[in-house]
């Protein structure tokens, strides 16, 4: 399938969602991988990562680039060679990449009834917005606050920080489309701008530093 969307957040910021029907064949036949892609390719035992990898490549082609425009830093961070920040996600059916003139972060994930079961691993108890008996928009916000946490976490890419005690997802609705979250971590207090959006049964969410 082509592309399925494109967001520009602003004049430096882009978004693009593939959401992935391909077959792994059609997809490894009409991208170019480095020599440490076609390594990493080969080392997954899932052909729904392999195809989340390599959907992951067909975007980076939209947006004007290729694998080997992109590297991986000592933490595992990707950057892109030109300067630009970017982003990667994938998950099941839905990949996206968010490309910026600034740090940004982006994760996509299926809203499923697990993350109840997993919720006060990533999530303060206190969170008065949040109303465990009804449970679809409860799976949905907190399929919200994780995205958030996630993204945020990419940004900053420290060893150490807490999805539960270091990031707070502030209130908000789902019909928001927007909230902020704050980062507490090593003497450092930092606010950043959280926007999401539901594409069929996944949540996207991508981050940024408030200036």
């Amino acid at each position: 399938m082509p592309l399925h969307k494109t967001i520009n957040l602003n004049s430096s910021t882009q978004i693009l969602v593939w959401k992935i029907t391909e077959t792994y064949a059609e997809l490894f036949d009409h991208v170019l991988l480095n020599d440490s892609s076609f390594k990493r390719l080969g080392g997954m035992k899932s052909q729904l990562h392999q195809r989340g990898f390599l959907s992951v490549r067909k975007l980076l082609q939209e947006a004007g680039y290729n694998d080997f425009d992109l590297y991986y830093d000592e933490f595992g961070k990707p950057d892109l060679k030109d300067g630009k920040h970017i982003s990667i996600t994938h998950s099941y059916h839905f990949s996206a990449i968010i490309i910026s003139d600034q740090t940004v972060g982006i994760d996509v994930e299926l809203q499923r009834e697990k993350i109840i079961k997993i919720a006060r691993k990533f999530n303060d108890e206190d969170c008065d917005f949040l109303n465990e008996d009804k449970k679809e928009d409860y799976i949905r916000k907190l399929t919200v606050i994780w995205g958030a946490k996630e993204s945020i976490f990419k940004i900053r890419n420290e060893r150490g920080i807490s999805f539960k005690e270091h990031i707070k997802v502030l209130a908000f609705e789902i019909e928001d489309a927007v909230t902020v979250a704050e980062l507490h971590f090593d003497n450092i207090v930092k606010d950043f701008n959280v926007c999401f959006e539901e594409i069929e049964d996944f949540t996207l969410v991508y981050a940024y530093e408030k200036e």
